[in-house]
């Protein structure tokens, strides 16, 4: 609830009693009938399983997932920019991504990638209807979208996190390039290169970031920000793109499916385990953020020669 909710009349409202009725329930004096448990867990989008304990092996998940009619592309970046706010306003907390893909906060470093993604996720992905035929342009990107881009990742790197990354994670980027561009979407050779060096900017701009162990946007000056980031180089896995938020109150496990949607859950026997088995992953994984430059070399080097490759062929 938010801080200045009140419990009493939270209560009164959803389950449409009086707020002494609602004092009743909260007390226990009056025992809560299954309708009206079931009327908070709804509202509250709370397993009912989880409350009571029943170990039925089920676990509940929200999902999000982007619609040109129901969940439009804004709503979804407005949606991600509260959670990490949200999770970045504890006294305790961290982000542990884990990925197959080039994670989605360092896309939104530099406008030609943003315009990009934006553009494949609208026309492959979400199939939005306004894309269907249209060739890309950078002005597909609108103020709106590149701003809550921005603003995304500016809100991550306030955040500490630890991210897990393979060098197959350039891939799926690098491939989405080529289709485009095998595939007539592009107008000229000059806008798939002005992408690819802006995907070899956010590359080397997360290099900088690894090598300082902090986050920061380009221009800001790394010296003045705290140590909030371990990256760790993983040859042992392709990841799953699979997200764990916590906090000193909870923690939140973010499973991502079809390029861009996503299902989240809260529940313990699910987050815990998750939890463990990225701890155990970190542990069988080179540390390369403040150190290991060796290792950090080889790993953005193998990396930055994959895009070097593409650009040879423009």
């Amino acid at each position: 609830m938010p801080p200045h909710a009140s419990l009493v009349d939270t209560v009164a409202n959803i389950l449409h009693v009086s707020s002494d009725s609602a004092y009743r329930r909260i007390r226990g004096e009056t025992p809560l009938i299954l309708d009206e448990a079931r009327e908070l867990c709804a509202y509250y989008k709370l397993s009912l399983d989880q409350i009571l304990n029943v170990q039925g092996g089920a676990v509940m998940f929200q999902n999000v997932r982007i619609s040109p009619k129901n969940y439009s592309y804004k709503k979804y970046l407005t949606d991600i920019i509260r959670q990490v706010e949200y999770a970045g306003s504890f006294s305790h907390k961290e982000i542990i991504y884990l990925t197959k893909d080039m994670a989605l906060f360092h896309n939104f470093y530099y406008k030609p990638l943003i315009a990009f993604r934006y553009f494949f996720w609208m026309k492959s992905i979400v199939q939005h209807p306004d894309f269907s035929n249209k060739e890309f342009e950078f002005s597909c990107l609108s103020d709106d979208i590149e701003k809550l881009s921005l603003d995304l990742s500016t809100a991550y790197c306030k955040v500490p996190s630890v991210e897990i990354w393979n060098t197959e994670c350039i891939n799926s980027a690098i491939s989405q390039i080529e289709f485009y561009k095998e595939s007539g979407w592009f107008a000229s050779s000059a806008d798939i290169k002005k992408i690819y060096e802006s995907l070899m900017a956010s590359i080397e701009h997360l290099k900088q970031q690894v090598e300082y162990g902090c986050k920061f946007m380009p221009g800001e000056n790394p010296e003045a920000k705290k140590t909030n980031f371990r990256f760790f180089y993983n040859r042992i896995i392709l990841g799953d793109n699979t997200i764990i938020v916590v906090t000193d109150k909870m923690k939140t496990v973010f499973v991502n499916y079809d390029v861009l949607n996503y299902m989240f859950t809260r529940d313990e026997n699910f987050c815990d385990p998750c939890y463990a088995d990225m701890q155990n992953m970190m542990k069988r994984s080179t540390l390369i953020s403040q150190t290991s430059e060796k290792q950090r070399n080889i790993f953005f080097g193998i990396i930055l020669n994959k895009v070097k490759e593409r650009m040879k062929n423009l």
